[in-house]
């Protein structure tokens, strides 16, 4: 602890480490570094370094499990929502998650919108579903004949927090009464709440994201052992490999698996 790790080199069968506090000479070693994910805790890209300087792949890290975020009028919209949450179904491409869903000043988050982040990829849509399990057009064309008279936005309000109701109306141009509304709108008002494309800008990058997708390539490392197979005695474990699992523990369960393997044979 409280030790700067300076170099590392490994000029014989012993690998040498250069500290702050005099150096260092063993048969193994394991780096347990992490990613770059939350840098206010120190983190740093160290182990990718390292992993490069020993001739290991590494896959091209950036943020994961982390807000999503949008400009010009998404991010407007979603800045007078901030604080608002809901269930919804969020999906990109052919996978969905169905959990909480938040807005921000900055765009969404959520645990449905940091699972999403790590399979999104930048400059295409995410699908957000705000009412999972609701056909919005079959509510729609129902109430239309049995309460003609009441207003779209009321009915919005029955499917949503009113807060967002009423954002949406305006947004959708949702309003009026029932009685008034054609087939082609009630149809459209259905497709946004059901399937609202939103293409975010990018994400709150590792300052905010619980872990970081990339790292030290899985081909590069022993699945029984975690040592590097070009580089005998190296070891790497936890979050600096190729590794990311959704949110609920795995992250953590994989980091002490990693090292749990590793300890059995160093």
């Amino acid at each position: 602890m409280e030790t700067d790790v300076r170099a590392v080199d490994k000029p014989d069968d012993r690998f040498s480490v250069s500290t702050s506090k005099g150096p260092l000479r063993t048969k193994s070693l394991v780096v347990a570094t992490g990613g770059p994910s939350i840098p206010k805790m120190g983190a740093t890209g160290f182990g990718y370094e390292l992993a490069t300087q020993f001739g290991l792949n590494v896959i091209p890290p950036r943020a994961a499990l982390v807000p999503l975020t949008f400009s010009d009028a998404n991010k407007d919209m979603c800045g007078r929502l901030a604080g608002v949450s809901l269930d919804a179904n969020v999906s990109f491409q052919k996978t969905t998650f169905r959990e909480g869903l938040l807005f921000t000043h900055r765009g969404l988050s959520g645990p449905s919108i940091l699972q999403i982040s790590s399979y999104w990829q930048e400059g295409k849509p995410i699908s957000v579903n705000l009412v999972p399990g609701t056909d919005v057009l079959d509510v729609l064309k129902t109430a239309r004949q049995e309460v003609p008279r009441q207003d779209l936005k009321t009915v919005l309000g029955s499917l949503l927090p009113n807060r967002l109701a009423d954002e949406l109306a305006e947004v959708f141009k949702l309003k009026g009464r029932l009685a008034d509304q054609s087939d082609k709108v009630l149809r459209r008002a259905g497709e946004q709440l059901n399937r609202w494309q939103l293409t975010p800008v990018g994400t709150e990058g590792y300052r905010t994201a619980e872990v970081t997708l990339g790292g030290v390539d899985t081909k590069e490392l022993s699945s029984k052992t975690m040592e590097a197979g070009k580089v005998p005695g190296l070891y790497f474990i936890g979050e600096v490999v190729d590794v990311t699992g959704h949110l609920g523990g795995f992250n953590f369960q994989w980091a002490w698996s990693s090292g749990h393997a590793a300890g059995q044979v160093v």
